[in-house]
């Protein structure tokens, strides 16, 4: 990655001289070696009147790039210092897709800006794409593809590509469909170049296409498209009407973006996935506070069962020693069964029918792990300090084995039952499960442990 270096110095001498044109066509000649990941990476570095500088001097088309990819308070920040001439030059120049998800970011006065200085065209195509929530398929797809009817031939599609406006997303998949905008079928760009011109559309294309609706949330469509290994993957309404398609590139995007969802619940952070350096300290006061709230509430609860097993804990001392070690080896076991259900459930190798085979994989899996580990405890109880009796090593290394095997059963179970009700099994692997292994964990060793020593 290129260093910002050569543009900052460019621009203080700028700022020591505005009128230098030889600085301005550096700084163009400089902007030119950088490609748009280097500029992203290095925007941090710029001030609102910097990139702003920075940005009028691109070209238009990467312009257009580099505005849909930057945090939207760098994009409100542009949107606002932009003059009205290369406002409606810019907003012309961005994908639909992009120009949509521009206009969801930024603030409701500026929003309005941008829809005023669309073309009616343009003005047209996005507020038809804004109808859809930005969470679905709809939401995130192009209305720019190359469509054909089935009845022309293989001649008459090549010339109607060689036709077609370049800002196309794609015309890898050419699309077919009836006089109603139906989706009847597909044909791939390849197939029109090995097949004689007057071949029927009808005669090779593939009938059986697959496609989403509407409404079909992001992370499903990211997952099909995923699956089928597509570039581009077409939306339906509930008429099978086309009307747009998704591409690869936005649905990294979504997977990114939902894969840090996850991250987030899984470590008991609420809202939505965006940067660290964006988020408001009151934002992620918001963000992180309830959820801790609720466990430092949810925790509280151990406390009642230390206080249950008073006594037994005064009568043998030695339990308290190794109350660190049955929490943290059983909140890890759990973590990692829960781990392996939710990847699964993610990828579609795993639902719920298939509970039963899940539960006795894990309780063979659980009940080996637990002999290892309490063998190890037994061993390490007995030979090294605080050094303990046999029977009191015995009673923590069974203890222990049950905590074991109660936890890979409870995060095998949890995941599960959590996406059986529509939830994000996701949550199910954060700190909610150690808490409730924890209290679990505790009340099976003090039981095992009386069993042991209180007879």
């Amino acid at each position: 990655m290129e260093t910002m270096s050569p543009v900052l110095n460019i621009l203080k001498r700028m700022e020591e001289n505005p009128s230098n044109q030889d600085c301005s066509a550096a700084l163009k000649d400089a902007l030119a070696s950088y490609d748009l990941t280097d500029l992203i990476d290095g925007w941090y570095e710029l001030d609102n009147k910097q990139a702003l500088t920075v940005f009028l001097a691109l070209e238009q088309e990467d312009r257009g790039e580099l505005i849909s990819e930057l945090p939207p308070g760098d994009q409100q920040n542009l949107v606002a210092s932009l003059s009205v001439e290369a406002a409606k030059d810019l907003f012309e120049e961005m994908d639909p897709d992009d120009l949509v998800d521009l206009i969801q970011s930024v603030s409701p006065e500026v929003r309005q800006e941008v829809l005023s200085h669309l073309s009616p065209e343009s003005l047209k195509e996005t507020e038809f794409l804004l109808r859809f929530d930005d969470d679905d398929a709809a939401g995130l797809m192009t209305t720019r593809y190359a469509a054909i009817r089935e009845g022309i031939t293989v001649g008459q599609a090549m010339n109607f590509l060689r036709k077609a406006p370049e800002n196309l997303e794609t015309v890898y998949y050419i699309y077919v469909v009836d006089g109603l905008q139906r989706l009847s079928g597909v044909v791939s760009l390849r197939q029109l170049l090995i097949h004689p011109d007057n071949r029927r559309i009808a005669e090779i294309m593939e009938r059986n296409v697959v496609s989403v609706r509407d409404d079909t949330d992001q992370e499903e469509t990211a997952r099909v498209l995923e699956d089928h290994s597509f570039i581009a993957l077409p939306v339906t309404d509930r008429w099978n009407r086309l009307l747009g398609i998704v591409t690869f590139d936005d649905m990294i995007d979504v997977i990114r973006e939902e894969q840090t969802e996850d991250v987030y619940r899984m470590s008991a952070i609420g809202g939505e996935a965006e940067e660290y350096l964006e988020s408001s300290i009151p934002r992620l006061i918001w963000m992180r506070l309830p959820w801790l709230v609720l466990l430092l509430l949810a925790g509280t609860i151990t406390t009642n069962v230390l206080a249950g097993y008073k006594s037994l804990i005064g009568q043998f001392s030695f339990l308290a020693l190794f109350i660190p070690v049955i929490t943290q080896t059983g909140g890890n076991t759990g973590a990692q069964s829960s781990t392996l259900m939710i990847r699964g459930l993610a990828t579609g190798h795993l639902h719920f029918r298939l509970i039963g085979r899940a539960f006795l994989k894990e309780l063979a899996t659980g009940v080996a792990i637990g002999i290892a580990t309490g063998l190890v405890i037994f061993l390490r109880s007995i030979l090294l300090p605080p050094g303990v009796q046999t029977t009191e090593a015995l009673s923590v290394a069974v203890s222990l084995s049950a905590v074991v095997l109660f936890a890979s059963l409870l995060g095998c179970l949890v995941p599960f039952i959590v996406d059986r009700f529509g939830g994000d099994p996701a949550v199910a692997a954060g700190p909610l499960m150690s808490t409730l292994i924890d209290v679990a964990g505790l009340t099976v060793y003090f039981e095992v442990s009386r069993l042991f020593l209180a007879g």
